[in-house]
């Protein structure tokens, strides 16, 4: 699997592994969406600290799980963004939708 989950406290957080691509994407938003609807946390936060790339399917993963938690009122915060993906959400405008945990370095 290419997400561990974990909740406390009101927060969801999915430890996303590996490439993020239209095939594993998938996957992932499958195990989030599963988990947030029998939970529902008022945080998700989606770690990225063992992501080494993704395509714009890893937008469309973030904004769709914004949309989502927006629905409840909650909130999305990305962390253990690379410099590079930080990048790419940056240039999307995600940065402006979402709490973004800098990494040190």
């Amino acid at each position: 699997m290419s997400v561990q989950l974990a909740y406390q406290n009101g927060v969801l957080t999915a430890r996303l592994f590996g490439e993020i691509d239209h095939h594993t994407a998938r996957e992932m938003r499958e195990a989030v969406d599963d988990a947030a609807q029998k939970l529902k946390p008022y945080r998700l936060r989606l770690d990225f600290s063992d992501v080494p790339f993704m395509d714009s399917s890893g937008i469309g993963l973030i904004l769709g799980r914004v949309r989502l938690f927006g629905f409840w009122k909650g909130q999305v915060v990305l962390c253990g963004l690379s410099p590079s993906l930080y990048k790419m959400v940056e240039l999307a405008g995600i940065d402006g939708l979402v709490a973004v945990e800098r990494r040190a370095g």
